[in-house]
């Protein structure tokens, strides 16, 4: 053995579940709220209890081999629309690019169309013009654009993403603007040729809003994570299915994230089993994820819809609805509703005894599906 440890480490909104690897190889489990009063980040809990460690005390270089993690952090942020207040930057003549979007309804049938709410918080237009094959039609007016965005900024605005209309043939403009969007105070800035550096812009922009949205929410947990881990190797799974390290997991690619490790874990076992064609249910505390794996290969998409956003990226093919035990049960005056909003760990159902609103758990506890004896005892500070 070599004398060190590795994690592999899935965060959900509600229930953070830990795998360790012992320097001996044996392997050990633990489950913890993903989020308590009694400790600041489940996840860098889990790796301390299993190593032994105080809160206070470091984690020794080289203890840890890695930690690889999978995280529904970006997912939950964007089902429940608890990202960052986003101003969206867009060629004059195109504010409503997405709310308009390139027109699909999904039910032709419907007489009633419910559109999902846009998550940028403000649109800033800019003359700023390129042609088609990237020559400059209207240079940008640095004064004017810069008073635009510091509007942005007092309305509440702290991050910004940028699309204009073919800056894949010349990135000039996003890039000055990104420049001023900086020196305005903007925390975050994102432009669309890094984002989705594709022709299209409507996949483009809502790409790049997406990504500005989430970026705060995924870098402020990440960073988090890395810290009280003092340096020891970390991983995140990405929507793709594959690793990268805390420094360079990007909003876009953690969508997700979480969903996307229990595909892998699904097909695999499944085929350990002798069941190398199987449909995936994953139903989790804020969201439910739905997949397949035919025997032969995992199923990618270039683009998707999530949450009534499209995103452009690379990623698992895996339908995913804000619907899980967590979701919190409501009457709208006319009608029983569940969802979108979880009730999270903290305070978590009302069956948690912490003051939570009812949810689907509660539900499940009403009608003796769940017993109380069976359920995880998760909710003790010591985690046994």
């Amino acid at each position: 053995m070599s004398g060190t440890w590795e994690f592999w480490i899935d965060r959900g909104g509600t229930f953070t579940d830990i795998i360790a690897r012992q320097p001996d190889g044996r392997l050990t489990a633990m489950k913890l709220l993903s989020e308590s009063p009694d400790y600041e980040d489940a996840a860098s809990q889990g790796v301390r209890r299993c190593l032994g460690l105080a809160d206070t005390y470091p984690v020794p270089e080289g203890k840890i081999t890695a930690v690889k993690m999978g995280t529904t952090v970006a997912t939950n942020a964007l089902l429940e629309r608890k990202g960052a207040a986003t101003c969206f930057v867009v060629t004059e003549g195109f504010a409503d690019l997405l709310i308009i979007g390139d027109q699909t309804r999904p039910d032709i049938f419907a007489l009633e169309i419910e559109r999902p709410a846009p998550l940028h918080h403000s649109v800033v237009e800019v003359a700023a013009r390129m042609s088609a094959d990237g020559r400059e039609l209207a240079a940008v007016d640095a004064a004017a654009v810069a008073s635009s965005l510091e509007a942005a900024r007092r309305d509440g605005c702290t991050t910004c993403a940028i699309a204009l209309m073919h800056s894949t043939a010349n990135s000039s403009h996003e890039k000055h603007i990104a420049e001023l969007a900086r020196e305005t105070g903007f925390e975050t800035v994102i432009t669309s040729v890094e984002a989705s550096p594709l022709v299209k812009l409507v996949p483009r922009a809502s790409t790049t809003v997406l990504d500005a949205y989430l970026t705060p929410v995924l870098h402020e947990y990440a960073g988090r994570v890395a810290d009280r881990l003092d340096g020891a190797p970390l991983y995140f799974m990405q929507s793709s299915g594959g690793l990268t390290s805390a420094q360079t997991f990007a909003a876009r690619d953690a969508v997700l994230s979480g969903p996307a490790g229990g595909v892998v874990g699904m097909a695999r076992t499944a085929q350990q089993a002798g069941y190398p064609h199987v449909i995936g249910f994953d139903m989790g505390g804020t969201s439910t994820d739905v997949s397949r794996f035919d025997g032969d290969r995992y199923t990618r998409v270039g683009e998707a819809v999530i949450a009534g956003q499209r995103l452009r990226a690379p990623m698992m093919a895996v339908h995913t609805v804000a619907a899980g035990g967590g979701s919190v049960l409501f009457f709208d005056g006319e009608r029983a509703r569940v969802g979108p909003d979880s009730a999270g760990a903290l305070p978590g159902p009302a069956g948690y005894g912490r003051g939570g609103p009812a949810a689907v758990t509660d539900a499940n506890i009403v009608l003796g599906r769940i017993q109380p004896d069976h359920f995880p005892h998760s909710f003790r500070a010591d985690g046994k």
